[in-house]
């Protein structure tokens, strides 16, 4: 199946590398678009600590069976469809800030519960809701970074959305690596990793993008 480009022809440019690298240096020197771009890289690296020991977690620290991870991992599929669903519905009206707003509490609410059921030791339970929050809102947050990025940056399209994948991606990776090498066979790890990730990407936004 062939996706047309939706991108008017008359703003279509021409593939200049040296114009690309400089709206690559123009966005990376804004502070506006770096906000809106770690905002973005942060939350996802908080779903890659998951997805990095969230089955360590699960299977060797709380006996889960392999069967029912499988169940606990759909939970956080299920929580990030009703998610979507409500960003779809709500966007229009509210706008994307509003709801990138919404999506940044509710995670950063997510990663202190994380950290909350270890402190008060909340067990199994006490991990899988802030987890399943915490995921199900890397849609709203995603999407609406992007749409902030795009409605500022139209004419460079292109370049922002390669260049928040690329960051997303790898800050993702890397924070995920950093997690997978941590030698503490306990919950903490991941709790604090996807807390702190939470709050970066709250804090980037509200310090550099909230009036982009």
């Amino acid at each position: 199946m062939k996706i047309p480009e939706t991108l008017p022809v008359e703003r279509r440019l021409p593939f200049h590398l040296g114009s690309t690298l400089r709206n690559y240096v123009k966005m990376l020197t804004t502070k506006q678009a770096v906000g809106l771009i770690f905002c973005s890289g942060f939350s996802f690296a908080g779903m890659f600590t998951f997805l990095t020991v969230g089955a360590f977690v699960y299977i060797d620290l709380y006996h889960v069976s392999t069967e029912d991870f499988g169940l606990l991992f759909g939970l956080n599929v299920v929580c990030l469809i009703l998610m979507t669903s409500i960003n779809g519905r709500l966007v229009k009206k509210m706008g994307s800030h509003w709801m990138l707003r919404f999506g940044l509490t509710v995670q950063f609410i997510a990663g202190v519960g994380l950290v909350c059921g270890q402190v008060f030791n909340l067990g199994l339970w006490g991990v899988v809701i802030p987890v399943m929050l915490f995921v199900g809102t890397i849609s709203i947050i995603g999407s609406n970074t992007m749409a902030c990025l795009l409605g500022k940056y139209p004419h460079m399209a292109g370049t922002a959305s390669s260049l928040a994948g690329t960051m997303r991606f790898g800050t993702g990776t890397v924070i995920g690596g950093m997690v997978a090498m941590m030698p503490d066979d306990t919950v903490w790890p991941m709790a604090l990793t996807m807390a702190t990730c939470a709050t970066l990407s709250a804090g980037f936004y509200w310090l550099l993008s909230r009036n982009a």
